[in-house]
């Protein structure tokens, strides 16, 4: 798996550009990925949502991880906001030692837990690049 991923929150922005990629940054949820033997481990943080709003799709070697709001979601004029509760899409590039077909995910206490298996025997191979 690769850790080279993109996505930008959608969504209309206003403000200044400071203000505006203030608000960009906040609509991206936090993701850590961790190996274990048989699988790489996604936790997507993302408190306050509906488990019915995500979506998550495969296409090729990518992953899409995205979440959109109903539309009657509230928005409460606040007086301090450290992380949003609104829509993100996270996309992030396997390689060919994930099992595209066996991918599982499930919401619990705030983080949207994704299992992506490995094929046994399709471990990418690991080697060092000479710094010249």
């Amino acid at each position: 798996m690769y850790y080279n991923q993109s996505g930008a929150a959608k969504g209309n922005h206003h403000g200044d550009r400071r203000q505006h990629l203030f608000n960009r940054t906040m609509k991206r949820a936090a993701v850590n990925v961790y190996k274990t033997d048989n699988s790489f481990e996604m936790l997507v943080f993302a408190p306050g949502r509906i488990r019915e709003h995500f979506h998550l799709g495969v296409k090729g070697t990518q992953l899409t991880i995205s979440y959109l709001p109903p539309d009657n979601f509230p928005r409460p004029e606040w007086v301090l906001r450290e992380y949003s509760r609104g829509g993100f899409e996270r996309v992030f590039e396997m390689d060919e030692s994930v099992d595209t077909a066996n991918i599982t995910a499930k919401y619990v206490d705030g983080v949207l837990q994704v299992s992506l298996p490995l094929i046994p025997g399709k471990q990418s191979e690991k080697r060092e690049i000479a710094v010249n």
